[in-house]
């Protein structure tokens, strides 16, 4: 079979079998029918690792995500968030993947500029690591940010069973940092259906693919922060005067609005690209989609307790808040506040006012449109670029070099689409019709509110074949992926139909 026979086949199974699998983070009591619990290792807590060359391996555990609700997941070297990577710009990096699943599996580094043959992408840039093997990868850290890896094969599940992970580049430069916390905010179920067709991975399925007919988000109720929720998050320490960084990292399926409590903060960062000249704001919310990252500083001058919590009004909210806690100082000054309205931070504006590499009215080699839309297809709901699903969905055709102009159009009525592009950066020209005032934005990944319009632009630098997609993964297994293919391109990679290799 050639790639797009097997990638239709795929989708036709995804898509008949879209009702049964809509609940796919393992989110379940681990207590079994006769009330003895099934044989897991627990989750260890998470680890920060440095240097230049890593092993990973994918395996099975328990994982507690708060006081009442234990579970069954898949883990990355044992816990949930897999093991912290941080690695120093420059630096050649090697990680061992090493699968002891049941099931295939893949790295994906998500929003880091690698080599297509690097990008983990089953059935595109490589077959699937298969369950007692072990599959290299290797890239140089060029570019210091915040970014993060997770599983491309049926990641609509495996990213949901917990199979992510951060990957932090640091500057040659050292940073004026004293603190620095990643903080990996993402949603569960604590009541999930079970899969009942034989699907991926014969798991009882949990973190939830949402109901795709109805693409009811309201069966997430336990919010996390790197894998716990409501007292079970760790605290994170800080001492007076100290200069904090918080890296934000959303790997769920839902936008979270987060709140810094009794500081004034700047935004430093978004998706790992720096932001010149931040100003300091103070209680705004920072509403941050699937798969985007946020780094933010605030010096620590306010002693006490405080809170960085998400606001809302959706079950599981009041889980995602961790404490901030002066050390030598037992002050309890603040309260939660999730229900207290507040703004939202807009990027369009902020830090200084810069031409990026990019402008509107410059020369294109290629402008194209991309319609977002929701669609029903029999009893399924679908999600579609330009009314088509994936693999039938246009790619984008580059040369090496061509400067790309995309317009992006929500015309889902009620679907957020955040829309993740591998392999590059753009950078963000216009808002529904208005050029962008602060600092040149560039991103990997962008959310696409229901009737909003955005242009950005890339420049074709790092050939191969490259996944187009939407981050909420339930969207994308549903349709909503396109690629950009370079011409001339050829991979070495032949996809092998037995790897049950499945992208989406």
């Amino acid at each position: 079979m050639n790639k797009k026979t097997v990638a239709t086949a795929l989708f036709i199974f995804l898509l008949a079998s879209c009702s049964h699998n809509e609940n796919s983070h393992s989110n379940h009591n681990m207590t079994t029918n006769n009330g003895q619990h099934s044989q897991h290792n627990e989750t260890k807590t998470t680890a920060r690792q440095t240097g230049n060359e890593f092993t990973i391996v994918a395996k099975e555990a328990t994982h507690q995500l708060n006081r009442n609700v234990t579970l069954p997941v898949y883990t990355y070297n044992g816990s949930v968030p897999g093991t912290e990577i941080r690695v120093k710009q420059g630096e050649h990096v090697k990680i061992h993947l090493k699968n002891e699943l049941k099931e295939p599996v893949t790295i994906h580094w998500h929003g880091y500029p690698v080599p297509n043959n690097m990008d983990g992408i089953p059935g595109v840039t490589m077959n699937a690591v298969q369950p007692g093997k072990t599959f290299t990868y290797e890239f140089d850290a060029t570019v210091p940010g915040t970014y993060w890896y997770h599983s491309h094969q049926n990641s609509v599940n495996q990213v949901d069973k917990g199979l992510y992970g951060a990957l932090i580049v640091e500057p040659k430069e050292k940073e004026d940092i004293d603190r620095d916390y990643t903080l990996i905010i993402d949603e569960w179920m604590s009541h999930p259906m079970t899969e009942t067709t034989g699907g991926h991975s014969g798991h009882e399925m949990a973190h939830g693919t949402s109901n795709m007919n109805g693409h009811d988000m309201s069966m997430y109720d336990i919010f996390t922060i790197n894998g716990k929720s409501g007292d079970l998050v760790e605290p994170l320490k800080v001492k007076q005067g100290e200069r904090v960084k918080l890296r934000l990292i959303n790997a769920g399926y839902m936008t979270h609005k987060l709140h810094l409590h009794g500081h004034q903060f700047q935004v430093t960062a978004i998706d790992g690209q720096p932001i010149k000249e931040p100003k300091l704001i103070k209680d705004e919310l920072l509403a941050i989609a699937p798969g985007e990252r946020y780094d933010i500083e605030f010096t620590a001058n306010h002693p006490g307790t405080w809170y960085l919590e998400c606001h809302g009004t959706t079950a599981g909210t009041d889980g995602m808040k961790v404490r901030i806690e002066y050390e030598g100082k037992a002050t309890q000054n603040d309260h939660p506040n999730s229900d207290k309205p507040l703004p939202i931070f807009d990027v369009t504006t902020y830090g200084k006012h810069e031409t990026g590499p990019f402008t509107l009215n410059q020369h294109y080699d290629l402008e194209y449109t991309m319609k977002l839309g929701t669609a029903t297809a029999g009893n399924n709901t679908v999600f579609t670029i330009n009314r088509k699903t994936f693999p039938n969905t246009e790619p984008i055709q580059v040369k090496k070099g061509d400067l790309v102009k995309v317009k992006l159009i929500n015309t889902s009525k009620t679907d957020d689409h955040p829309m993740h592009l591998h392999g590059h950066f753009f950078q963000v020209l216009s808002k529904n019709g208005t050029p962008l005032t602060g600092y040149p934005v560039i991103k990997d990944t962008l959310n696409i509110k229901p009737g909003e319009e955005y242009v950005v632009a890339f420049q074709a630098d790092n050939p191969g074949n490259w996944m187009f997609h939407c981050h909420d993964l339930h969207h994308a297994a549903s349709g909503m992926v396109t690629e950009v293919h370079y011409q001339g391109y050829r991979s070495s990679f032949q996809p092998d139909p037995s790897a049950g290799n499945v992208p989406e």
